[in-house]
C-alpha cells in the first residue's frame, strides 16, 4: 500500500508548489485583523507624538504650502491612531460597523503617516491591512450590540483620562524645543487648556507650539465627538420579553415546568428568548458586556432542547456575542456541552427540601427549632397564601415593603429571581408573611418580613426573595421557611427549592478533617470573599434545613472567557451594577418598546 505525499493529489498528479504562505483560518481572521489594527493605531499615535517618527513628506512641500501642514498631519495621525485602537476590539469580534470605519480610516492614517525613512511602517502596513479587510469582508458581518446611554458617560471619563495621559506625553516629547523647565503642574495645566483649544503656560521654540496645540486640540475634539455620538446615536434595542413570547413560555412551563426549579424565572421581562424551530422549547437570555447569558435549563420538551440551543448559538454568532449559561442542571449541562462543544464547570449547589422528609425533631434541627420557638414567643405570627388570595390593599403594602427593605437601589437577580411581586399573571406564586400584632403598627402595618416563592411545576415552589424589616428580631427568615414547609402539604407542594450556594462542595470539603492544603487555601479565599458576597453565609443558612444538594453548572466556550463571563454574571445579578441610569437632564424620552432585529427575524421564520 502506497502513501500519498503532500506533493500528490488523490489521482497521483503532482501538486504545484505553494508560492504564497497559507493565510489564517477563516474563523481567526477577525482576531488577526483586530491585532494588526491595534498595531497600526500604535504606530499612528507614535508618528503623531514623537518627532523622530515625523519626517513627513510635508517638508518637501514647505516651499509652496503654508508651514502648518506638518502640525495638522501630526494631529491627523494621532486622531487616526486613537480611533483605530478603539475599533480594534470591534474588529476582533467581527463587527460590521467597525469594519466600515476601519476601511475609511486606514487610508487616512497611511497618508498622514507617510515617511521616507519609515515608509514600510508608515504606509505599507496600513494598506496591507486595508487589503486584508476588503478581501475578508465576509468575516465581518456581526450585528450591533444593545446600546446604553451609559456608554457615552463611560467614554467621556475613559477618553478624558486617556487624553490627559497622552497629552502629557505630547507636551514632554519635545525637550529640545521647550522654553525653560516647566513644572508638572504647568504641563498638566497646558494639557487641560489644549484639550479645550486654548494656549497653556508651556512654550516652545519654532513651530513646535503649533504641533503640540494641534495634537492636544485633536484629542479634545475626538473625546467630545465620540461622546456626543454615543449619546445621540440611534438606539439598537435590547431584547425584551414580549406578551406573545411570555404567553408561549407559560404554555411550555404548564407542560414541562416541573423539570427545572428555575423555569419560572425565565418569565423575567428583561430577558430575550429564542424558540426552537418546532416551538416546543426555548432559551431565555440577557446580553451583558458582549456575553449572551442564558439562565437555567432550556424551557420545554427535552427532545426539542437541541433546536432551541442551536438557535441560541446562531444568534450569538450573528452578533459575535460570547455564549454562556449560568445555573443549569446536570442534565442541562450535558445537553449544552454535547450540542455545542462548550465546556461545563460546577458552580455550586441548590438546596432542595422534600416536604415529606422535613421535621424539626432531632438534634440536627435543634438550633432551628429553638430559634423558631423564640420568635413565636416574641409575638410573631405567620401567614402562607397564594398571591391571588391577597387583597389589593395588602398586596400593595407588601410591594412597598419589599421595595423599601431592599438593601440596594435596584432589584438584584437574573437566573434565580423573578424581579417582580404581585403581578396578576403570577397568581400561583406563594407568599409567606410574618406579622407582629402586639406592637405599634409601622409604615406597613404589622408586616415584618416577606418570603416570595414561584411555582416549580404543579407540586413545588422555588424561593425568589427574602425581605424583612431591619428593626425586627433576627430569625424571621427561618421562621417563614419553616412556616412555608409546614403549610406546603395543604397547598399540594411536595418540594421546596431554597437558595443557591456557590462553591458549596469546596466549603464543605475544605472544613473536613484531612482536607489538603490546596482545598484549605481555596476555602479560605471563599471565606474571605464572603465579606462582600454571600457565599459562606448562604451555605450555612441553607444547611440548617438539612436539604439535598442539587449541583448547578456554568457552561462556557473557553477558559479564557471565564473572567468575562463571571463579570457579566455579576452584573446581570446586580452585584456589579455599572449600568446606572443617567441623570435626568441627559435622559431621552422613552421610546415605545420594539423587538430586536433577530427577534423580528425569528418571528418571520415562525410565521413562514
Amino acid at each position: 500500500m502506497s502513501v500519498r505525499t503532500d506533493e500528490e493529489t488523490a489521482g497521483g498528479t503532482p501538486r504545484r508548489p505553494r508560492l504564497l504562505p497559507r493565510g489564517p483560518r477563516p474563523e481567526a481572521v477577525p482576531l488577526v485583523v483586530g491585532r494588526a489594527c491595534a498595531l497600526v493605531g500604535v504606530l499612528d499615535i507614535a508618528a503623531g507624538v514623537f518627532p523622530r517618527f515625523r519626517h513627513s513628506r510635508a517638508h518637501t512641500l514647505a516651499e509652496v504650502l503654508p508651514g502648518t501642514l506638518g502640525p495638522f498631519a501630526a494631529a491627523l495621525s494621532l486622531s487616526t491612531g486613537v480611533l483605530l485602537l478603539l475599533l480594534a476590539h470591534g474588529l476582533r469580534r467581527g463587527k460590521r460597523r467597525a469594519w466600515r470605519a476601519a476601511v475609511a480610516l486606514l487610508p487616512v492614517g497611511a497618508v498622514a503617516q507617510f515617511d521616507h525613512r519609515h515608509s514600510l511602517l508608515g504606509s505599507v502596513i496600513p494598506l496591507v491591512l486595508l487589503v486584508a479587510l476588503v478581501r475578508h469582508r465576509d468575516r465581518f458581518a456581526a450585528l450591533p450590540d444593545p446600546r446604553s446611554r451609559w456608554r457615552a458617560l463611560a467614554n467621556l471619563v475613559l477618553m478624558g483620562a486617556g487624553s490627559l495621559a497622552l497629552g502629557l506625553v505630547i507636551v514632554s516629547a519635545h525637550p529640545r524645543n521647550l522654553v525653560g523647565d516647566p513644572s508638572l503642574a504647568d504641563r498638566i495645566t497646558h494639557v487641560l487648556y489644549g484639550l479645550f483649544g486654548f494656549q497653556g503656560p508651556v512654550d516652545y521654540q519654532g513651530t513646535t507650539s503649533w504641533t503640540v496645540a494641534c495634537s492636544l486640540g485633536s484629542l479634545g475634539l475626538l473625546t467630545a465627538v465620540t461622546t456626543i455620538y454615543l449619546a445621540l446615536r440611534p438606539e439598537h434595542p435590547a431584547a425584551r420579553l414580549s406578551e406573545e413570547d411570555e404567553s408561549r413560555l407559560r404554555a411550555l412551563l404548564a407542560r414541562h415546568g416541573g423539570r427545572d426549579s428555575l423555569g419560572h424565572f425565565a418569565l423575567r421581562r428583561d430577558k430575550g428568548v429564542v424558540f426552537s424551530p418546532s416551538g416546543k422549547a426555548a432559551v431565555t437570555y440577557r446580553v451583558v458586556s458582549g456575553v449572551m447569558l442564558a439562565g437555567g435549563d432550556p424551557i420545554g420538551d427535552v427532545e426539542a432542547w437541541p433546536g432551541a440551543i442551536e438557535r441560541f448559538m446562531d444568534v450569538a454568532r450573528a452578533h459575535s456575542w460570547t455564549p454562556a449559561v449560568m445555573g443549569c442542571s446536570e442534565t442541562g449541562g450535558e445537553v449544552w456541552t454535547r450540542e455545542t462543544g462548550l465546556d461545563a464547570l460546577e458552580l455550586g449547589d441548590e438546596a432542595v427540601v422534600d416536604v415529606a422528609d422535613f421535621s424539626l425533631a432531632g438534634r440536627a434541627m435543634r438550633n432551628v427549632r429553638q430559634m423558631v420557638a423564640r420568635i413565636e414567643r416574641a409575638g410573631y405570627e405567620t401567614r402562607v397564601r397564594r398571591v391571588r388570595d391577597l387583597g389589593g390593599a395588602e398586596l400593595d403594602r407588601v410591594r412597598r415593603a419589599v421595595a423599601d427593605w431592599r438593601g440596594t437601589d435596584t432589584e438584584r437577580g437574573f437566573s434565580m429571581a423573578l424581579g417582580r411581586i404581585g403581578d396578576p399573571a403570577d397568581g400561583d406564586c406563594l407568599i409567606a408573611t410574618a406579622h407582629r400584632t402586639d406592637a405599634v403598627p409601622g409604615p406597613y402595618g404589622d408586616l415584618k418580613a416577606v418570603l416570595h416563592f414561584v411555582p416549580w411545576g404543579t407540586d413545588g415552589v422555588s424561593l425568589d426573595l427574602m425581605r424583612r424589616d431591619r428593626s425586627a428580631d433576627p430569625g424571621l427568615n427561618e421562621l417563614l421557611i419553616v412556616a412555608a414547609l409546614r403549610a406546603a402539604p395543604g397547598a399540594g407542594i411536595a418540594r421546596v427549592s431554597l437558595n443557591f450556594a456557590m462553591f458549596r462542595s469546596a466549603l464543605a470539603r475544605g472544613e473536613r478533617i484531612g482536607a489538603g492544603p490546596v482545598l484549605r487555601v481555596w476555602r479560605g479565599l471563599l471565606v474571605f470573599l464572603s465579606r462582600w458576597f454571600q457565599i459562606e453565609s448562604l451555605y450555612r443558612f441553607n444547611a440548617k434545613f438539612r436539604p439535598r444538594w442539587e449541583p448547578r453548572f456554568v457552561v462556557y466556550r473557553a477558559a479564557a472567557d471565564l473572567p468575562r463571563v463571571g463579570l457579566a454574571a455579576l452584573r446581570a445579578e446586580g452585584f456589579l451594577d455599572l449600568a446606572l441610569p443617567l441623570p435626568h437632564p441627559v435622559r431621552r424620552r422613552a421610546a415605545p418598546a420594539r423587538p430586536c432585529a433577530h427577534t423580528q427575524a425569528d418571528t418571520a421564520v415562525r410565521t413562514a
